[in-house]
């Protein structure tokens, strides 16, 4: 109900990647609908609304339900045509991140799923969204284990992207990347909008773009956070690599001062 898509962190869970129903809805919503439940489709008996399944559509008959894991059941909103071309708001960082010196994470790479494969690119509007941690930081130490009243919260957007400017050349690279790995093996052709072969998720090339259209969206958000007075970051800040350094320990208090918690 509150327009959100079930996503599995593979930290926490075998069903976690870049492959996982949550990244195909979205692709889908941000392309013309509607779409058959047509892969990842939930088992008959999951099908029907019911007080134990209470994410399916009660007043549909039809088989509207997909599964994140091959037991759960949620209404797949891109079965519906009034859902087409819709408003996906992601945070590509995948955790709650406070640092002092107010840095970005690296992105994840699912995000540049959302801009290559679509049927045609979608328009993007960076945000920066700043404060959070003075109204509830992550330490949750005396006196902040509740939520401080009278502070500020800013949420900046930058202008409307010209994605075809921007990411045309990206999206004809992956088109032609896709085209290759189809001529190679044909049985891929069949495949839905936004399900990835084997092959296009683990290929060299294909890594590599996402790895580049990611870097790109990035570089975007941080022209907002610029805009907001802040001293640029040191650029290894967005790369995986910094944040392997980070060891072992995947929440609390990090070695760079920053607070780190999944979502």
């Amino acid at each position: 109900m509150g327009q959100v898509l079930p996503t599995h962190r593979s930290a926490h869970s075998p069903f976690g990647g870049l492959a996982q129903p949550a990244i195909t809805e979205a692709i889908r919503l941000l392309s013309k609908g509607p779409f058959p439940v047509d892969h990842h489709r939930a088992i008959p008996e999951r099908q029907r609304w019911s007080w134990h399944n209470i994410c399916v559509d009660p007043f549909s008959d039809l088989s509207v339900a997909y599964t994140t894991d091959g037991k759960d059941s949620h209404l797949a909103p891109t079965a519906y045509s009034c859902n087409s071309n819709s408003w996906v708001h992601i945070f590509p960082e995948g955790k709650i991140h406070q640092a002092p010196r107010k840095t970005m994470r690296y992105f994840k790479w699912g995000i540049a799923r959302l801009i290559l494969e679509p049927k045609e690119c979608p328009d993007v509007v960076p945000m920066w969204i700043e404060g959070f941690d003075d109204v509830m930081h992550e330490s949750r130490e005396f006196p902040r284990f509740l939520p401080r009243p009278g502070k500020r919260v800013s949420v900046t957007f930058g202008s409307k992207v010209d994605s075809d400017a921007v990411f045309g050349e990206m999206r004809s690279r992956w088109q032609k990347l896709k085209a290759k790995a189809e001529k190679r093996y044909p049985e891929s052709r069949d495949l839905p909008l936004g399900v990835l072969s084997d092959e296009l998720l683990t290929d060299k090339e294909a890594v590599e773009l996402r790895k580049e259209v990611t870097l790109k969206i990035r570089n975007l958000v941080l022209d907002v956070r610029r805009s907001r007075g802040l001293p640029d970051e040191d650029p290894k800040e967005g790369l995986v690599e910094t944040w392997l350094e980070e060891g072992p320990q995947r929440e609390g208090h990090m070695k760079d001062d920053s607070w780190v918690r999944d979502i």
